[in-house]
């Protein structure tokens, strides 16, 4: 697979998409030698009120610098920005949504993060997640890679280091073995609900493994990789979740169900789901496809 780029890849999708996806993936260096230098936190707050890392502000800049160099984007809509970047030219087909650095708060202990990013053309901006065109994440870990899904084919390229920048194809037809090895927890046990008690115990009872990691691309590339389910799911003080719908749940959704996962609200398919508000959170079980569906009849008996 090492003689194929992603550059080459990327042409099948034509002009448009393909700029939008190397604003990401050209900026891997340029990001990744930042990453000594800004581990501090820098002194503002997110829409969400929560504190920003100064590498989550510089990121998020240079992710819509690059998206607005492309010519191809008519809005963007970021975590870090209270709302979307509309292009005053009124010009661009399409949409992208981003969460510029998932996992930011693993950047002073020096875990793995990486960035998310959605991609549709839809003329209204908050379109279901089954609409997007191509969905992909860029993680920061030992070696650096990027996971793209279209629909139909999910690929792992890895950025290469001794005589050449590009990121080159390791992996295509990614597929999720079911019900898979691990198990992702999000959220306080003792916060969750009794049908996500329940959850727990019957994966227990497939002999799948805790891993947890603190950021959402780490711990979907280890589901898609090793099968089994991540959640973060409802809890008494939190029913919607934690994690945002379109920015973060439905690019992740759209690569695992590319996959052939699955990923669910707890009643339904994510990528189904119509958003209302650009911030708006949602609980999310998503993996191998027996497993997900395995909840949502455990808390329908909960109804």
């Amino acid at each position: 697979m090492a003689d194929v780029k992603l550059n080459d890849r990327l042409q099948a999708y034509g002009s448009e998409v393909a700029k939008i996806v190397r604003a990401v993936s050209d900026a891997t260096d340029e990001v990744f030698t930042e990453l000594p230098h800004r581990r501090w936190k820098e002194a503002t707050k997110n829409i969400y009120g929560e504190t920003q890392e100064a590498l989550d502000v510089w990121t998020n800049q240079i992710f819509l610098k690059r998206m607005q160099e492309t010519g191809c984007v008519k809005a963007y809509i970021s975590e870090e920005l209270g709302e979307p970047w509309i292009n005053p030219d009124d010009t661009g087909g399409y949409t992208v949504t981003i969460d510029p650095l998932d996992g930011s708060s693993n950047i002073e202990s020096n875990n793995c993060f990486g960035t998310i990013v959605g991609i549709h053309k839809e003329k209204d901006l908050l379109a279901e997640g089954r609409k997007q065109v191509l969905a992909f994440y860029n993680l920061y870990g030992p070696i650096t890679t990027l996971v793209t899904a279209d629909g139909k084919h999910a690929c792992e390229y890895v950025k290469h280091r001794k005589g050449s920048s590009d990121y080159w194809l390791w992996k295509e037809g990614l597929k999720l073995s079911d019900p898979g090895k691990l198990m992702g927890l999000g959220g306080s046990p003792n916060k969750w609900t009794p049908a996500v008690k329940d959850f727990v115990d019957y994966m227990t009872t497939l002999k799948l493994k805790v891993r947890y990691g603190g950021a959402f691309v780490g711990d979907i590339n280890q589901i898609l990789f090793y099968g089994g389910c991540f959640m973060y799911p409802e809890m008494t003080d939190k029913p919607q979740g934690k994690l945002r719908l379109v920015i973060e749940c439905n690019p992740m959704a759209y690569i695992i169900s590319t996959a052939g996962g699955y990923a669910s609200n707890g009643v339904s398919a994510i990528l189904d789901a119509k958003p209302k508000e650009y911030d708006e959170r949602t609980p999310v079980y998503i993996g191998s496809t027996s497993v997900v569906r395995k909840f949502e009849e455990i808390r329908a008996k909960y109804k």
